[in-house]
């Protein structure tokens, strides 16, 4: 548990400029307080001790303003900003190093049995009101835009935008910066298999290729897969007219 506090309040102080010190990262800031008592309604939930657990879940709600289910599975230095509206469901995975921000949803999409939430890997960022629904996979490094709605797989090192989410940018190591993927383009790994899928190369427009391939998600300069196609669409019918008036 210390060990806990201790590596979380380095991310919120690595990853905030508005935590000046520890003692701001302590008392501020609710995603600390929201993990800490899923540490312990998680290990009441696998203790048999499930309906206390539930029934502190609920009260860390209402003290947190976040949800989170004691049975879901969270990895090391997980830091969740601001943190108010944001559910994390029942059979959750989490890896190490995730952050989430305000309004996101891992939930599922109905009223399966199993294992029915989303398998976040290592390093994932999503953004601000984006949900993330089904048993599905979000690959290592990857980033879900703001206010997007995630419903398929993504690929390791890639940022998915819109509703449903489409990857517009690719990371792939041996591949460089690409746009434009599908979002089941490629499998991603299972938690306990470190290793990346490729995901095929595809076209580049012009994107600022060293602000995506940061660490950081940069919403400011994410692009918009519908707005491109409908300017392309505009495009080819202006030339067509130019040509038809020729």
């Amino acid at each position: 548990m210390f060990r806990t506090l201790r590596e979380t309040v380095t991310v919120i102080k690595e990853s905030d400029p508005a935590a000046p010190n520890t003692l701001s990262a302590l008392v501020n800031y609710p995603g600390l307080h929201a993990l800490l008592f899923h540490r312990v309604h998680h290990w009441m939930h696998t203790h048999g001790l499930r309906f206390f657990a539930r029934w502190g879940s609920q009260c860390a709600r209402f003290l947190t303003g976040i949800e989170i289910h004691p049975g879901a599975v969270i990895g090391r230095r997980f830091f969740i900003d601001h943190g108010m509206g944001v559910v994390i469901g029942e059979t959750t995975i989490i890896g190490d190093d995730v952050t989430l921000f305000q309004g996101v949803t891992l939930g599922g999409t109905g009223k399966e049995t199993g294992k029915r939430h989303p398998t976040l890997h290592d390093g994932v960022t999503v953004g601000v009101d984006a949900s993330v629904l089904g048993a599905i996979i979000v690959g290592a490094r990857s980033k879900v835009g703001g206010g997007a709605v995630v419903v398929k797989e993504v690929p390791p090192d890639c940022t998915v935008v819109g509703i449903p989410a489409r990857v517009v940018v690719s990371r792939a190591p041996s591949q460089g910066v690409a746009q434009g993927a599908s979002a089941d383009a490629a499998p991603a790994a299972p938690l306990a298999k470190k290793a990346e899928e490729g995901v095929q190369p595809v076209a580049i427009p012009s994107v600022t290729t060293t602000v995506l391939g940061s660490d950081r998600l940069p919403h400011e300069v994410l692009p918009d897969p519908i707005y491109d196609e409908v300017a392309e669409l505009t495009r080819r019918i202006k030339a067509l007219e130019e040509r038809l008036g020729a």
